[in-house]
C-alpha cells in the first residue's frame, strides 16, 4: 500500500521516512518530493509498504503526530490520474509566461495597445 505523508519538516529525507515507517513494517520505498528547480523539499512525500495491515497501522499511529515540531498528515495515496494531451506541444496555456512589452497596458480594455494606434 502506498501512503501520502504531508506537512513534513523541510529537512526530512527519504531515509528519515523509511526509518519512521519501518517501525510498523517493511518499507518498500520512501521518498520526499523536491522542487525540480531548487532541489528543496516540497514538504510531502510517499511511503510504500509491503503489507496493507502494516501500512494501516502506520497510518493510524502517525497521522496527526508530531515530527520535529510539525503535525504530519498520513493518508492512503491516491493514484495519479493519467495525463492527457501527450507530447510537448505547448499550446494555449494562457498568459502566464508572456513577456510584457511596452505597448501592453494590461487587460483593462482601455485601449493603448499597438492595434489601437492609428498610423
Amino acid at each position: 500500500m502506498k501512503l501520502y505523508v504531508g506537512r513534513l519538516p523541510y529537512q526530512t529525507t527519504g531515509d528519515d521516512l523509511e526509518q519512521i515507517f519501518g517501525r510498523y513494517g517493511e518499507v518498500l520505498s520512501a521518498s520526499v518530493i523536491t522542487d525540480r528547480d531548487t532541489g528543496r523539499s516540497r514538504g510531502f512525500g510517499f511511503v510504500e509498504m509491503s503489507n496493507d495491515e502494516d501500512a494501516r497501522s502506520a497510518m493510524n499511529n502517525l497521522n496527526n503526530s508530531d515530527l520535529e515540531g510539525r503535525t504530519i498528515v498520513v493518508n492512503e495515496a491516491n493514484e495519479r490520474p493519467p495525463r492527457t494531451g501527450g507530447g510537448n506541444r505547448g499550446g494555449g496555456g494562457g498568459f502566464q509566461n508572456r513577456e510584457r512589452r511596452p505597448y501592453d497596458r494590461g487587460s483593462s480594455g482601455g485601449g493603448g495597445g499597438y492595434r489601437d494606434r492609428r498610423y
